[in-house]
């Protein structure tokens, strides 16, 4: 009597001893890539077809496989899918039910196919999804920040240099600083989609596809902008993984800064803003305190996220040509990367729509020596060279603390004594209205030119 052959693995035609379980577990990635079950359907789907136009498959075996496919991706969807010993990634996990639904027919799929270029594609339409998320969820944390800075154009405050009072500022010009960095990301994720939309199917295991399948079919079937064009970078590539979690950690650099001005500015000794209950927590020993968690996990996601892309640069430096399985490291930090990206882009925008603004305490830390620099400015109009001024506004400062007052307190003549060129409208007229400044006419045009940028 014949023995019943034992299941093999679909590289095990090599090899007549048995996986270390071990080995086995090391080796699986299922655990952590089955969330691509949809992106590794869709380019079956597309493959079961191309394979049909080059007579691999007929028209009735196609239509089998999609069937089946379709009832894989709905047992994934509907949480029955039975995960299998055996299954080592999403690509064999489905592969292997879909032989069990529709019996041999199922290995005509992998013909001249490689999980090689299966794996870089499936990555890709995942990526490429989830970065039109990340897109809708910038964009609205961007109206966010234009939308109050549109409503709280009148609040005044200090602008800081090295966290000292510099110069008076809008509140609205300082969200929109903020917002003008996630546009330059947003701009940013635009300009990377088209190096992820590369197609990589139909490079085979590094060599190519012996069947001659229309991959220019294949692309236009899935979406891509474009073809791989060389099939050893085709199946190697993950410059576009790495440079979207470059993307992220700037992203991220921009998130962490607003945050901690933020927290800053939430503190007793600040009091600008009040965050809302529900983006703080309390202490356990201390009831008085109100802490600004969302910020501080705002802040420190941007060092988790940069030490994903650091890791996986570090990865990729020394690998020879093509595939190697050190390119499987590639999925655990991408996702994490996505799932705290989309968390914090939320969390940010919850935040910026529920603090509460302090004008008053904003107004009150604005003591009148900001304006030091716009008494230079005042004297330079009238032809006065702007290191002379600069040495004039510095006695005029040290003027109102001798006399323990505000400069707008120094009368016309304390100022002549300076300077003969003050007159009566040395304190009178806001004149930063060059394109840039914190005019009410330039934080208008600001608001302007990001809803319109933002929203195209």
């Amino acid at each position: 009597m014949s023995e019943t052959p034992t299941k093999q693995k679909l590289w095990g035609g090599r090899f007549t001893g048995k996986t270390d379980p071990l080995m086995h577990a090391f080796n699986q990635s299922l655990q952590y890539d089955q969330r691509m079950y949809a992106a590794d359907i869709k380019g079956s789907i597309a493959y079961a077809k191309s394979l049909t136009l080059v007579g691999i498959l007929n028209q009735e075996e196609e239509q089998k496989i999609i069937q089946g496919l379709h009832t894989v991706e709905k047992e994934w969807k509907d949480g029955v899918f039975k995960v299998k010993e055996d299954d080592e990634d999403i690509h064999t996990a489905n592969e292997r039910r879909l032989s069990e639904l529709i019996g041999p027919l199922g290995g005509k799929l992998h013909t001249g196919r490689s999980r090689n270029d299966q794996v870089a594609t499936d990555v890709r339409l995942w990526l490429l999804d989830e970065v039109k998320t990340a897109e809708r969820d910038l964009k609205a944390l961007i109206c966010v920040l234009v939308e109050r800075a549109d409503n709280e154009k009148d609040y005044l405050l200090p602008g800081y240099t090295h966290l000292q009072r510099g110069q008076p500022i809008r509140w609205s010009h300082l969200l929109l600083s903020y917002a003008f960095s996630f546009k330059n990301d947003l701009d940013r994720l635009s300009q990377i989609a088209p190096r992820i939309a590369v197609l990589p199917l139909g490079s085979g295991a590094l060599a190519g596809n012996p069947f001659v399948v229309d991959r220019e079919f294949l692309a236009k079937e899935l979406g891509f902008d474009s073809v791989a064009e060389n099939s050893l970078w085709g199946v190697a590539d993950r410059d576009f993984i790495a440079e979207y979690m470059m993307w992220a950690t700037l992203l991220m650099t921009h998130m962490s800064k607003m945050a901690e001005d933020l927290i800053i500015y939430s503190t007793a000794e600040f009091g600008f803003i009040t965050l809302s209950d529900a983006y703080s927590t309390g202490s356990s020993m201390m009831p008085q305190k109100k802490n600004p968690d969302s910020l501080e996990l705002l802040r420190g996601k941007s060092g988790r996220l940069f030490g994903n892309m650091a890791g996986f640069m570090m990865t990729l430096k020394g690998l020879p040509s093509t595939y190697n399985k050190d390119l499987q490291e590639d999925k655990e930090p991408l996702f994490d990367t996505v799932d705290n990206l989309s968390a914090c882009l939320r969390i940010a925008e919850g935040v910026i729509s529920t603090l509460e603004v302090h004008g008053n305490k904003m107004r009150a830390a604005l003591t009148m020596d900001v304006l030091a620099t716009d008494l230079a400015d005042y004297l330079v109009r009238k032809g006065i060279p702007f290191r002379e001024t600069h040495h004039v506004s510095g006695r005029a400062v040290a003027l109102a603390e001798a006399r323990q007052c505000q400069i707008n307190e120094l009368t016309l003549a304390d100022f002549k004594s300076l300077h003969e060129e003050f007159s009566e409208d040395v304190l009178a007229v806001e004149r930063r209205q060059a394109i840039g400044g914190p005019s009410r006419k330039m934080v208008e045009r600001q608001i302007s030119k990001l809803r319109h940028e933002s929203q195209a």
